[in-house]
């Protein structure tokens, strides 16, 4: 039986990332699973939300996900 998060042995999940671009400094992203019908009020994208909603929401999300990771490269590594 799949879990609420699989269609047909597929788990879906959202992913983001946030910086200038790879010739302006480092870049960051996201990716992470929650469950099918959690509603988190705000949650958009990332660029769409404040500093400060931001903030407000990842420890919601953290507590809330089945799974998350995140990660970033520096220019240096982007440019080997």
């Amino acid at each position: 039986m799949l879990k609420p998060y699989q269609r047909e042995g597929i788990i879906e999940a959202g992913c983001d990332e946030a910086g200038r671009g790879c010739l302006a400094g480092d870049v960051y992203a996201a990716a992470v699973i929650l469950p099918e019908h959690l509603e988190l009020p705000g949650l958009t994208d990332s660029k769409k939300l404040t500093d400060k909603k931001r903030r407000e929401l990842f420890p919601l999300i953290k507590e809330q996900a089945i799974s998350y990771g995140i990660g970033f490269a520096s220019e240096q590594e982007i440019d080997e």
